[in-house]
């Protein structure tokens, strides 16, 4: 018996160019959150001074983040990173260096996760209250 060949679809333009920019919004949502909870482990040492402008960059990549790369239907999910990096910043023990460093670096990320769960939480209410009538 005779097998049926499977078709193959072409992804049309539209379709190549949505996955190719939210490849780039994945790791720019990944190393922006790497390099903010770096820069603020980095703060630790009196030393070590961050730029002011680093701040907003970082707030900007987020709000970027939150508008073009997560769904507002995810709210939860998102809300729920905030929280878990968060709770683990505040309920490491000890006061040795390592985790002086590691309490920073969860800081940091969930510094960097706030401006994202704000925005999907504006976009998501905007939705449902405002553009839903």
């Amino acid at each position: 018996m005779a097998q049926k060949k499977k078709v193959q679809t072409e992804e049309t333009p539209a379709e190549v160019a949505t996955a190719n920019w939210n490849f780039i919004l994945k790791w720019l949502f990944i190393i922006g959150g790497i390099a903010t909870g770096v820069i603020n482990a980095l703060a630790i040492n009196p030393d070590f001074k961050i730029p002011g402008n680093l701040i907003w960059v970082s707030v900007v990549i987020g709000v970027l983040v939150g508008i073009f790369y997560f769904s507002s239907d995810d709210l939860i999910n998102i809300g729920l990173r905030f929280m878990i990096f968060s709770a683990a910043a505040r309920s490491l023990p000890g006061e040795s260096e390592f985790v002086a460093y590691a309490t920073a670096f969860f800081m940091g990320f969930s510094f960097y996760l706030g401006p994202i769960v704000l925005t999907v939480a504006v976009i998501y209410f905007v939705k449902k209250y405002i553009l839903s009538r």
